[in-house]
């Protein structure tokens, strides 16, 4: 009788604001995944839509996604889309992004039986699957949090987003305690991101998590903010471009942090 296959991990990128390189983070994870040679889905949970912006996508792609596979509409294979990686498949949130209410969508996507089906699937065909879910604590962060074995918190360098990290690690335990046991829900750790080396700010809010959060709760990794042109980073240029920095510009500090990230956190999947 033949072995089967080990499930795919899943892994959350949750905040508890925006703006903090939330979806920059799991794009980037996804595409360095991707690049190892590892099967990976990303999933756009988020109804603002803006993994579609920067994941790499072949021209002409489908606008359908999680939403309107939610309502029914289409079937699964029509809207998971490929990639310019050849190991890198991506979910987009579909027309929901579009729309000036979404409060249906919200309703459909924290129903866990339908979230939970979807990783099910991506799990028995993906080797890591990637959640980016909206900024806070709502219900789809929940249910993304409670069909996850893992999360990542980005944290950006500067003092105002320390006000909101105790609330989403809350939040995170919360959901650890009640998971159940097919999906053991582990923080892997905050990632501090946009880092400038000699500002007084960032050097602040690095200390300050570096003294005060338990060690095992910090990544080593640390992501730069790199500048690619006056006034722009290298990741918001990829973006602009429609790829991840790891693609765009894989010489890029911050995109080696991507690369060096998504090792550590596959060696802790392993």
């Amino acid at each position: 009788m033949t072995a089967r296959a080990p499930l795919g991990r899943v892994l959350a990128v949750v905040s508890q604001k925006g703006g903090v390189g939330k979806t920059t983070t799991a794009v980037n994870l996804a595409a360095a995944f991707a690049r190892r040679g590892l099967k990976t889905l990303i999933i756009d949970t988020d109804p603002q839509g803006a993994v579609r912006y920067g994941v790499g996508l072949r021209r002409g792609h489908a606008t359908a996604g999680f939403a309107d596979w939610l309502r029914g509409g289409v079937p699964l294979r029509e809207v998971i889309l490929p990639t310019q990686l050849p190991w890198l498949r991506a979910l987009l949130v579909g027309s929901v992004s579009d729309e000036a209410s979404h409060d249906d969508y919200v309703q459909r996507a924290m129903d866990p039986r339908h979230l939970g089906e979807l990783v099910q699937v991506a799990r028995e065909r993906c080797q890591v699957v990637i959640l980016d879910t909206p900024p806070g604590l709502g219900g789809i962060v929940r249910t993304a949090l409670a069909v996850s074995q893992h999360a990542i918190v980005p944290l950006q360098c500067e003092p105002l987003a320390l006000q909101t990290t105790p609330q989403i690690l809350r939040g995170i335990q919360e959901v650890a305690a009640v998971n159940d046991d097919l999906a053991l829900l582990a923080l892997e750790g905050i990632l501090l991101t946009m880092y400038q080396a000699g500002n007084p700010a960032c050097e602040r809010t690095v200390g300050y998590v570096r003294q005060h959060m338990p060690a095992n709760l910090v990544l080593d990794t640390i992501i730069p903010r790199t500048t690619a042109a006056p006034r722009t980073t290298a990741a918001a240029e990829a973006f602009a471009a429609g790829l991840p920095v790891v693609m765009r510009d894989p010489g890029d500090a911050a995109a080696q942090a991507y690369v060096n990230l998504a090792m550590t956190l596959a060696e802790r999947f392993a």
